[in-house]
């Protein structure tokens, strides 16, 4: 650096040194220094011409000044005249002045008087030496002769110490000065134009002086640079830089043109040789000449030395720019540096299995491979600093410690990363080996557990099983543990405290698995060796079935010897635990077999599970760091187009989101249940409320995709997969959070497939039925954000239950007869949404595209609210076909679905919603009837509790009705206009068809008051209460329908049975016979009591609905129906 600054400060002195002998060059070329005057100071006065200096010479070289006929002459101020004379002596050289001037004094056309005084100011003024005056008398006689007499007698008075001669003609003048060097007015032939020469002058000067000040300018600059501090940034030092060169630009510029300017002058001066090669230059031009050469030679240093020094400078600022570079880029590279070497010490994990280490191995080559570009970006600036050590930069100092930490960092992680993969190399060796020996141990247990316990009681057989063993026995020589201290020696460098307890277990194992081949061998010697009868086939006893505990007699194998009956122990496939459960001799060998398949089975499929999720998170991490966090690099910007910009949570949705909850919990939670796979359900259980985000990331799926596809060829992207080395595009990972939900249910179906017999079977079911109602959502809520036309707000709703598509016809009871034919035999498709609180019917509309845009969309046409809404779950002439109907079947819908169990589940989820709110009407219904407890009247049975003295039957009535109180409607009171409404209700229905049964669901609020809740939410058998009853289920009693009861029939209570069966009179028959009392409920006839119900509506007790209901039990049970209360 030092050394540096030394170079710098001789380069500025040199520059100075030059660039001052430059500016005194101009200035002796321009005879400044001797007399500071300027043609452009006194143009005017040259231009009045009363002296010249042409260029002409006398016989010795002596110019030739001129002083042509000038009327004005005495009128001239002296300081003009003195500043005239002054720059014209000042013209020649020094060496032609030196000699003296010829002054010609043309006074022809004058008075004597006047060249007198002249003479006389001439003389007096003329500040240069003289050589010759020749002075050109008045032509006029009398003016003549006068002049040549005063000029004898007053000669004395001129004071000059050169000789006057006078002349009296031009010819006479030609005889001391050649006619060549006299002007055309003088009689001669020299080519003199005073314009001409007064505008050569004047740009001479004005280019001495552009000479002079561009070097004193050339000084100024070249101080200003040397005297710049340096920054210690790269832009400030990039800025500094380019602001310097575009001064050293513009300096050349002014260069350039100040040589033009000198050249022009030039070429003007040489003009006339030019046009004419025989023309030839006076000598003042001659002078002119080499004075423009002279200055464009200084011109030329000035610029070479410029040049010399810029170099200089500009190579210390790129220098330094270069070392600014490096400095930035060494705190990058070591930031990154220091971020590899921190995630390579976390590589600290030896596996607990073959696989675990493989996929550690291959994390850890996924993580070279990914530093590798740090590792060569280090090392490529490493060697760019020992470059700049090479090429003697200024801050060597600065640079060879930088220089040396990169090549130890990126050597000791090289050497880092090969230990670490030493390591695990090894733990993959130890662990391969244990997994050889586990195997070969449940291979020979699986061995002697297969081996036919009848064949082996012979001989032959005996000696068979005992070749087997030994043939088994003999593949352990590569396959198990041989000394466990050799093991401990070996690998004592990846022991840890759980290794090395799992190599006692495997140990273990082996020697108990040996154990019972030495066992077997022993009991199958003494079978071979022992000398058998003969076996005469005897019938079984009857009891030896009944006795046998094996329900598959033709699995059933039994061992002979007693010693062995407990020596078969069953071990768990990948636990590698010492324990063993004895095996009982009656069962056999079949039930270990088939319980140890199934837990490998189990293991198996905890492994995919495990194994799956762990390439899951890496690959949502790899698509995190190479695209999402890509899309917020700088240096990455100008690759992404401007409509992308801002739109990363649009392309990536919450995968940030998911990718956290896989990572940090849901994988390390099910690394714990690697031991206990059959458990693995609890775990989904315990997270299930967290997989509810996938619900978020499906939804913005159409909008990431729609987004890809616009943008799918950008060079961004295209970049990024090729860094990342990935085969396929980003819409094939962002695809990956879709499919990796939809194959959770498949590996626990998997799971419980293997495991129906274990403690976890339950979660198992319950995480399956989870997953799947997940999904469903997830589909559900795909379809619904398809919803358009819709002006209200779709989660005022509800939870959005079902959805799907249907044909739909339509009754409305004010409509046109023609209308209800022609929609009774043209179905509309509609697709239906169910929510809590109302059922859409859209129009699906199918959309051009590609993907999701695809996708169809979903025009919404009307609702319904399911406050008023019921079913008819049957429709004659199709089992797939059921009612929806609205405010007392005004609006009748008959819904067709695809199949019968589509129309069943829909079925279901309806009953499931009008119960509910049936529910809540009831509630309603007994808080209302307990204001009015006075007025209505109460049961005699007091019992309201199911919990207190019930029989056994009691109870049994209790669940039966709880079970019909969850699936089936409940009749309302009837008022006094019921049977016309009946009547006209039953009209409606046969006009669609509709079954007898008409099995009908409605969720309007039921009137029934408090003392009839509670007895039937009692669950006790219904109290002999006299008076009239309404029947709420259609009835039959045998298959002639001798006595049959329709939903709305009244009838007379007579009197009590048994078995919850009461002997009633039907009114509108005559007819009696016996009938539930859960059809039947009590009818309020009063109008005190109708008042009382219809006050929690809008207070018209007239205004009834009827409504059916059914509902198909496993035991055919028959329809039930109820009246709805509206207002």
């Amino acid at each position: 650096m030092r050394c540096w600054l030394e170079t710098e400060e001789m380069a500025l002195e040199e520059l100075m040194q030059r660039l001052n002998a430059v500016s005194r060059c101009a200035d002796e070329i321009m005879h400044q220094d001797i007399v500071p005057l300027y043609a452009a100071d006194i143009q005017d006065q040259l231009k009045k011409q009363f002296a010249y200096l042409s260029g002409g010479r006398g016989g010795d070289g002596c110019p030739v000044i001129t002083f042509p006929e000038y009327p004005a002459f005495s009128e001239i101020p002296e300081k003009e005249f003195q500043n005239v004379l002054t720059y014209l002596t000042s013209i020649p050289s020094l060496q032609d002045a030196g000699i003296g001037f010829i002054l010609v004094i043309d006074r022809r056309q004058d008075k004597w008087t006047s060249v007198k005084a002249s003479i006389l100011r001439i003389a007096a003024s003329f500040p240069g030496n003289l050589q010759l005056v020749l002075v050109l008398r008045p032509t006029g006689f009398f003016h003549r002769t006068l002049s040549d007499i005063a000029f004898k007698f007053n000669k004395d008075e001129f004071k000059m110490k050169v000789p006057i001669i006078m002349l009296g003609s031009v010819s006479e003048l030609q005889g001391y000065i050649d006619k060549t060097q006299l002007t055309e007015d003088l009689g001669g032939t020299l080519d003199y134009c005073h314009n001409r020469w007064l505008s050569h002058r004047t740009a001479i000067e004005s280019f001495a002086q552009k000479v002079k000040q561009t070097a004193q300018i050339l000084q100024s600059f070249g101080t200003e640079l040397a005297e710049t501090e340096l920054p210690n940034d790269v832009q400030s030092t990039s800025s500094l830089l380019a602001t310097h060169t575009e001064k050293k630009d513009k300096m050349k510029e002014d260069i350039r043109l100040a040589v033009q300017q000198g050249d022009d002058i030039l070429g003007s001066i040489t003009k006339p040789v030019t046009e004419n090669p025989e023309y030839k230059l006076n000598q003042d031009q001659l002078d002119n000449q080499t004075t423009i050469e002279r200055l464009l030679a200084q011109l030329h240093e000035t610029e070479t030395a410029f040049d010399e020094f810029w170099i200089k400078h500009q190579q210390k600022l790129e220098q330094c720019l270069r070392l600014r570079n490096f400095e930035q880029n060494f705190r990058e590279v070591k930031a990154a540096l220091d971020i590899v070497s921190e995630r390579l010490s976390a590589f600290t994990d030896v596996g607990n299995s073959c696989s675990h280490v493989e996929h550690i191995l291959s994390d850890l080559a996924n993580f070279e491979e990914k530093t590798c570009e740090t590792i060569a970006k280090a090392r490529m600036l490493a060697s760019e600093g020992d470059a700049f050590i090479q090429s003697n930069h200024y801050a060597v100092d600065s640079i060879l410690p930088k220089c040396s930490e990169l090549h130890h960092l990126c050597d000791a992680f090289t050497t880092e990363t090969e230990q670490r993969r030493n390591l695990l190399n090894k733990s993959l060796e130890l662990h391969c080996l244990l997994e050889k020996s586990m195997k070969w141990c449940d291979e020979g247990i699986y061995l002697l557990a297969s081996q036919p316990v009848d064949k082996c009681q012979s001989q032959d057989g005996a000696e068979s099983a005992l070749q087997e063993i030994e043939k088994f026995l003999d593949t352990g020589a590569g396959n198990k543990i041989k000394e466990l201290n050799k093991i401990y020696r070996e690998y004592a460098h990846i022991l840890n405290d759980d290794l090395k307890e799992h190599v006692q277990k495997v140990f273990q194992k082996q020697e108990s698995m040996e154990e019972m081949f030495q066992k077997r061998q022993v009991s199958l010697k003494k079978l071979a060796a022992k000398q058998t009868r003969p076996v005469q086939p005897v019938a079984p006893r009857p009891e030896a079935f009944a006795k046998s505990s094996c329900t598959s007699p033709g699995l059933q194998r039994e061992y002979v010897s007693n010693s062995e009956s407990s020596a078969l122990q069953r071990v768990n496939y990948r636990r590698g635990k010492g324990e063993m459960t004895e095996l009982h001799q009656s069962r056999g060998g079949s039930a270990m077999d088939d319980e140890e398949n199934l837990a490998v089975l189990r293991q198996h499929v905890i492994n995919e599970l495990i194994e799956t999720e762990r390439a899951y998170v890496e690959e949502l991490l790899c698509v995190l760091e190479g695209y999402a966090a890509e899309m917020d690099n700088p240096l990455m910007a100008h690759l992404i187009p401007p409509e992308l910009q801002n739109k990363k949570d649009i392309l990536f949705g919450n995968m940030e989101e998911i990718y956290h909850f896989h990572n940090r919990i849901f994988l390390r939670e099910l690394e714990n249940y690697v031991e206990y796979p059959e458990l693995v359900g609890r775990c989904f259980l315990d997270q299930m409320e967290d997989f509810q985000i996938y619900e978020k990331y499906c939804q913005n799926k159409p909008r990431s995709e729609s987004l890809w596809r616009q943008f799918s060829d950008s060079v961004f992207f295209q970049e990024c997969q090729r860094k990342l080395d990935h085969k396929l595009s980003l819409d094939s990972y962002l695809l990956k959070p879709v499919q990796r939900i939809t194959k959770y249910q498949l590996l626990l179906k998997e799971m419980l497939k293997y495991s129906k017999n274990c403690a976890g079977a339950e979660d198992l079911q319950e995480a399956l039925t989870s997953i799947l109602g997940i999904l469903k959502a997830v589909n559900d809520s795909m379809h619904q954000i398809a919803i358009t036309g819709y002006d209200g707000n779709l989660n005022e709703l509800g939870k959005l239950l079902m959805q799907g598509s249907f044909n739909v016809w339509t009754d409305h009871k004010k409509g046109h007869s023609k209308v209800k034919d022609l929609a009774r035999f043209k179905p509309m498709q509609r697709h239906l949404f169910l929510h809590e609180k109302a059922v859409l019917f859209c129009k699906k509309r199918e959309e051009n595209g590609e993907g999701y845009e695809k996708a169809p969309s979903y025009s919404y046409k009307h609702s319904l609210n399911m406050a008023a809404v019921g079913i008819t779950e049957n429709v004659k002439g199709d089992a797939k076909k059921f009612e929806i109907w609205y405010n007392a079947r005004e609006e009748v819908y008959i819904i067709q679905a695809p199949t019968p169990e589509v129309k069943a589940t829909w079925v279901n989820e309806i009953r499931k919603v009008l119960t509910s709110q049936l529910q809540a009407c009831r509630e309603a219904s007994q808080h209302r009837t307990l204001e009015h407890t006075q007025s209505l009247p109460l049961p005699t049975s007091t019992c309201t509790s199911p919990s207190r003295n019930h029989s056994r039957n009691t109870k049994k009535m209790e669940e039966r009705k709880a079970d019909l109180a969850s699936l089936e409607g409940y009749g309302t009171t009837v008022a006094p206009k019921y049977p016309e409404k009946g009547k006209g209700w039953a009209k409606t229905s046969h006009s669609l068809d509709v079954s007898e049964e008409n099995d009908g669901w409605s969720s309007a609020e039921d009137p029934l008051n408090s003392s009839d809740a509670e007895e039937e939410g009692g669950g006790g058998e219904m109290k002999l209460t006299p008076g009239k009853y309404t029947v709420v289920t259609d009835y039959e009693k045998g298959v002639a329908e001798e006595f049959t009861m329709k939903s709305g029939d009244l009838v007379q209570l007579i009197r009590e049975g048994e078995d919850g069966l009461w002997y009633v009179k039907n009114l509108s028959t005559g007819r009696e016979g016996w009938i539930p009392a859960n059809n039947l409920l009590m009818l309020i006839g009063s109008s005190k009591s109708a008042q009382s119900l219809s006050s929690s509506e809008s207070g018209t007790a007239s205004s009834t609905l009827s409504t059916s209901s059914s509902c198909s039990d496993s035991c055919n049970a028959s329809s039930t129906s109820f009246s709805d209360i509206k207002g």
